[in-house]
């Protein structure tokens, strides 16, 4: 397996990830956006990176290989009476799906939510998005909903599972 490297975000990674998200975004229907990516400029995507890193509850990991982004994946914290709570988001590009990218992505959030009281960490997944949900569930998130028809593409609807990881059972 080669080598690839995690890291946090920094803004000078904005337009990187803007075409990282163009090209995952092409190669999956298992997101919320296709091969258009997110609206946003570059300018954009600096000032989120930017608050994203002053934030205490949240965080945005990309995967490097060879100089190009080849994954992702954030937690982004609430706040006030919410903020033991963060919401998780991933994304691989197909070519590397299968090499312990996604577990590597998972494990490192896992830890970040450990270190900054992160209690729970919630997600919705494409319902038959099995590849996915085996992983979550290996890390320990279990079902506990169903959202019908999250989304809808060309006229199909397509229902999404609510999973959660509760780390305060890690703490008793």
């Amino acid at each position: 397996m080669e080598e690839f490297d995690i890291r946090e975000a920094t803004p000078k990674d904005a337009e990187k990830i803007i075409a990282y998200l163009a090209q995952v975004g092409g190669e999956t229907d298992y997101l919320s956006f296709g091969k258009e990516g997110l609206p946003i400029s570059i300018e954009e995507e600096e000032k989120f990176i930017q608050n994203i890193n002053k934030e205490e509850h949240s965080v945005l990991y990309v995967v490097w290989k060879n100089g190009e982004i080849i994954g992702d994946a954030s937690l982004s914290g609430f706040s006030r009476r919410m903020s033991h709570r963060a919401e998780f988001g991933i994304s691989v590009v197909k070519s590397e799906w299968g090499q312990g990218i996604g577990s590597a992505l998972l494990q490192k959030c896992i830890m970040y939510a450990k270190e900054h009281a992160i209690e729970l960490i919630n997600l919705e997944v494409r319902n038959d998005n099995i590849r996915a949900i085996h992983v979550y569930e290996k890390y320990g998130f279990r079902k506990i909903g169903t959202s019908p028809a999250y989304y809808k593409m060309d006229g199909t609807y397509y229902d999404f599972d609510l999973m959660v990881l509760d780390l305060r059972r890690e703490r008793r």
